[in-house]
């Protein structure tokens, strides 16, 4: 069983940016459960407004740039944050504002999850906002968190199939700014589901058996979010990117192996982020 990695000396906060999900699955929603399940303080600064469930996106509304701003300055100026995590950002003003906000407050161990394409295939980020995202955020990011599908976005090439090609993949994306990325491979086929990490001096597959489940709605917002909260925790100590990236897999695959215990919704269901917390078997209603 997972087990959140506490450290008692003080409260760690993590600061996430993202759009909202009603059904509570995915979005700031999923950033807020998976922080507190790996034992962090969780913030948010909503980006943008949703209407989806458990079987597509209905619509969507930005909030305005300046309000972006507004919350993540408040947030900086009261409380500590000891990491950032970035989800669904939607437009080139929002993008921009949140990459000045970040750097006029010297953000810290940012994870940045390029939210671009929600499962069910719609477009949550515009081709203009990729643009503003690599030349500005991507710079700022300690790891980048994209699935398949994005980092063939954000390298305008076709989707990669082959594990073998990962490391090479990673590589490139590492070019385009961020300290380091981690690559998923939920998308490709097969019994496994190998992630790699990549750095400037190494790389490192993270393997993981594939979970028979079609109830993974969220799983990348949870993903990056659990990281995000291994970050913070390791901020004053030696806890290096590889370790904090295994527990953050960890805590999602184990989300993932209990998510049939929920029963939620009519199609793609949520991970169970809070598994480790509520009573073996038991869902409350």
């Amino acid at each position: 069983m997972f087990l959140p990695y506490y450290v008692m000396s003080k409260t760690q906060h993590v600061l996430a940016i993202a759009g909202s999900d009603p059904s509570g699955g995915a979005g700031i929603q999923a950033d807020i459960k998976a922080i507190s399940a790996n034992g962090v303080y969780a913030m948010a600064a909503i980006t943008a407004l949703t209407a989806q469930n458990t079987r597509g996106v209905r619509g969507v509304q930005l909030i305005a740039p300046e309000f972006v701003t507004a919350q993540i300055d408040m947030v900086f100026e009261d409380i500590r944050v000891d990491a950032v995590k970035i989800g669904m950002l939607g437009s080139p003003g929002i993008t921009l504002a949140v990459a000045e906000a970040l750097a006029r407050h010297d953000a810290q161990r940012i994870v940045l999850d390029p939210v671009m394409v929600a499962k069910g295939g719609d477009r949550l980020l515009s081709e203009a906002a990729i643009r503003t995202l690599i030349e500005r955020l991507l710079p700022l990011a300690t790891i980048l968190t994209p699935n398949l599908p994005e980092a063939a976005a954000l390298l305008e090439e076709p989707e990669l199939t082959d594990p073998a090609a990962m490391p090479a993949l990673a590589e490139r994306l590492l070019a385009l700014g961020p300290s380091a990325v981690l690559l998923k491979g939920g998308h490709l086929s097969g019994a496994a589901s190998p992630d790699y990490l990549a750095t400037a001096y190494a790389g490192v597959w993270l393997e993981a058996e594939r979970i028979p489940t079609k109830n993974t709605h969220g799983t990348g917002c949870t993903l990056s979010s659990a990281l995000a909260a291994q970050l913070a925790i390791g901020a004053d100590s030696s806890l290096d990117l590889a370790t904090a990236a295994r527990r953050a897999k960890a805590y999602v695959a184990a989300a993932i192996a209990h998510a049939d215990a929920l029963d939620v919704g009519q199609g793609q269901g949520p991970t169970h982020h809070f598994h480790a917390l509520w009573p073996a078997g038991h869902a409350p209603s």
